[in-house]
């Protein structure tokens, strides 16, 4: 399978946004030069090991953030912290790039169809 970029960092806090949208994302700051958007790829973060995930990389100014970042959302898994463990990603397959709504309805609604197409890709795969 294509690799378009393993990356890794420390999960640090950000706003907390994507827990309150219902898609709670691992966060790392990195520095790619993959152009901002969603991806589908793997994830390790302890106690999980090649983990399907949802991943973004770029500014959520939907939300009002700043800050370019990578946040993984690992299908399936327990909401909790994992502030201060290590995240890799292997990322696989671009999706579609970043863009701003003009809503939080808006936005989940796009993570909703991202999250299909997500689990469809990684059936296909598989």
């Amino acid at each position: 399978m294509k690799q378009l970029a393993v990356l890794g960092g420390t999960v640090k806090p950000f706003s907390g946004n994507g827990r309150k949208l219902g898609y709670a994302t691992a966060n790392i700051e990195t520095k790619t030069n993959l152009k901002d958007g969603v991806y589908f790829g793997y994830a390790d973060l302890a106690p999980y090991q090649n983990h399907p995930a949802l991943i973004f990389i770029g500014t959520p100014e939907t939300v009002g953030d700043s800050g370019r970042r990578l946040e993984a959302h690992l299908l399936d898994i327990a909401d909790k912290d994992y502030y201060d463990q290590v995240l890799t990603v292997r990322i696989n397959y671009f999706h579609r790039p970043n863009q701003k709504f003009d809503s939080i309805d808006e936005l989940i609604v796009a993570i909703k169809a991202d999250e299909t197409a997500g689990r469809k890709w990684f059936k296909e795969q598989a």
